[in-house]
């Protein structure tokens, strides 16, 4: 039996030690140890997207990293993305435009199009589709689910230059 490994990184802004197994992946860590389950498992090849994550600000599939990898570093996971009270624009904007419907691909794509939203403020219709064509999803089509994250930019750029305090219309 392989030795254990101690880690200590930084998930959704807390602090995590732990001892693991050396193959475990963060996937399973996340969902198992920290009882994340907003990270799903579809395939654990890294094709379907259902298990993407922030490793350090940007998307990653958790799936394919293993815990042990991750000593040091900073995981943001769907959890993490969401206000304290209510739902963060991105995902009032999935609400609006009906781009979830099953909801297993619907953390991964969340996580990912924060990602785009965070590179790139204004991305055109052609780098959102881009951005998620690595999230399958059976059930939407991706028309909503792009609709909503030109609407989450648009929201986004509107607040960005409003004062301090107000919101957008």
């Amino acid at each position: 039996m392989a030795e254990k490994i101690a880690l200590s990184f930084v998930v959704n802004d807390l602090q995590v030690t732990a001892v693991v197994e050396p193959r475990l992946t963060l996937a399973d860590f996340l969902r198992r140890e920290l009882r994340l389950t907003g990270t799903h498992l579809g395939c654990e090849h890294g094709i379907c997207g259902a298990c993407t994550v922030l490793l350090d600000g940007r998307s990653a599939r958790a799936c394919l990293l293993l815990a042990a990898q991750l000593n040091g570093h900073r995981v943001t996971t769907v959890e993490g993305l969401s206000p304290a009270t209510g739902l963060s624009v991105l995902q009032q904007c999935f609400r609006a435009n009906h781009a979830l419907q099953c909801g297993f691909c619907t953390p991964g794509l969340i996580v990912t199009a924060h990602a785009l939203l965070q590179e790139n403020a204004h991305p055109s219709r052609e780098q959102i589709q881009d951005t998620i064509s690595g999230n399958l999803c059976r059930c939407t089509g991706y028309i909503p689910i792009v609709d909503a994250i030109e609407e989450a930019a648009r929201i986004g750029a509107a607040a960005a230059s409003l004062p301090a305090g107000e919101s957008p219309p």
